[in-house]
């Protein structure tokens, strides 16, 4: 089990610590949903070292992130950040990531924890031109500092002008004293906030420095738990869970991040499928009838045939209602369709509702 430069400080501050992904990781300090409505309504600061971070370089870095995602990366200019996904050659997903362009030559690839190896095998089976490839994932620290008064609790620590930045861009500077420290306006949380990279060795320094900028605005640390609520609210999808190596991006509600203008793996059958029309739909759903559907449970119609499958699901901390997703046939992915998930051989009912569940 691997643990991040900051598993020493979760267990001081008392968080509940369990396995993920190969990592030792926080899942809560005070309970899910204190934690969730801490990020929806002020800030909240997560331990997200565990993912993975490879640097591309070189006259091909382009070339070779073009061929193996899904989205056009051409369209990045330095300093902007784009979400997409490695398609496999079966129709389904290696993962999604996010592509950072540094400069002309220059990009890093964030990945998922529990794929990095894979990600970093799929990506160099693809690299025939000699692209400089680092995985620099095991000594790169990741905090996530979400909320509406993330920026607020942030700006003293730095001289860039957080609040003006825009969504999915991210620019390098001075953090609390470190130099070359990565500030992305991005994050998993729909909440607003900020992702900060930087060198393990800096972890202790940024860390106290945010929870003493942050103090007067009661920023508090943050588990996994809370991620996932958070998350599953925005109805982003969670690798391993709503998406895997089976599952189309195209199913997935995913085509906004697969570009046909340009090749790139399994684009011809992905582009097939599109044309053809999907047969199942990842959808969102609310519970009408009580109970909590979880990963695969079963979802079947009025007369009990099985109609798809759960991919994810909790009790929404801010609405109150048990919510999830999963695939149906597309004949039950209209909004408002009446659905029952299995829960315990009983049909609770439940309707399909639009992404997001929050607004």
């Amino acid at each position: 089990m691997k643990n991040t430069a900051l598993t020493d400080k979760h267990i001081s501050l008392g968080a509940k610590m369990v396995p993920f992904a190969g990592y030792n990781m926080p899942v809560q300090y005070e309970g899910i949903n204190a934690e969730h409505a801490a990020v929806r309504n002020a800030v909240g600061v997560f331990d997200v070292s565990h993912m993975g971070e490879f640097i591309l370089k070189g006259e091909n870095a382009l070339n070779l992130i073009q061929r193996v995602t899904s989205n056009d990366a051409a369209k990045l200019y330095d300093g902007k950040v784009q979400y997409s996904c490695l398609p496999n050659e079966d129709g389904g997903i290696v993962d999604d990531l996010l592509v950072y362009k540094i400069d002309e030559k220059t990009y890093m690839l964030v990945v998922n924890a529990s794929n990095i190896d894979k990600d970093w095998n799929w990506i160099q089976k693809y690299n025939t031109e000699s692209v400089e490839m680092h995985n620099i994932s095991d000594k790169t620290s990741l905090l996530a500092i979400q909320g509406p008064k993330a920026a607020e609790a942030l700006q003293s620590l730095t001289d860039i002008d957080l609040a003006s930045m825009e969504y999915y861009t991210f620019k390098k500077g001075t953090f609390a004293g470190v130099d070359n420290v990565v500030v992305s306006a991005t994050g998993y949380t729909g909440a607003g906030g900020f992702e900060i990279y930087f060198d393990n060795d800096h972890a202790d320094q940024i860390w106290d420095a945010i929870f003493e900028a942050g103090k007067a605005l009661n920023i508090k640390p943050i588990g996994l738990g809370a991620r996932d609520t958070l998350r599953l609210e925005m109805g982003f999808c969670l690798y391993g869970n709503d998406i895997d190596d089976t599952t189309s991006p195209i199913e997935a509600g995913l085509g906004w991040i697969t570009k046909f203008s340009k090749t790139f793996t399994n684009s011809e059958a992905l582009l097939a499928q599109k044309e053809a029309g999907i047969v199942n739909k990842l959808i969102g759903f609310e519970m009408i009838d009580r109970g909590i559907a979880r990963h695969d449970y079963e979802i079947v119609d009025a007369d009990g045939n099985v109609i798809g499958r759960v991919t994810s699901g909790t009790q929404s901390p801010t609405l109150q209602k048990a919510i999830g997703m999963g695939y149906v046939t597309k004949a039950f992915a209209k909004e408002g369709s009446e659905i029952f998930i299995l829960i315990r051989n009983q049909k609770i009912k439940a309707k399909v509702v639009k992404f997001p569940f929050t607004k």
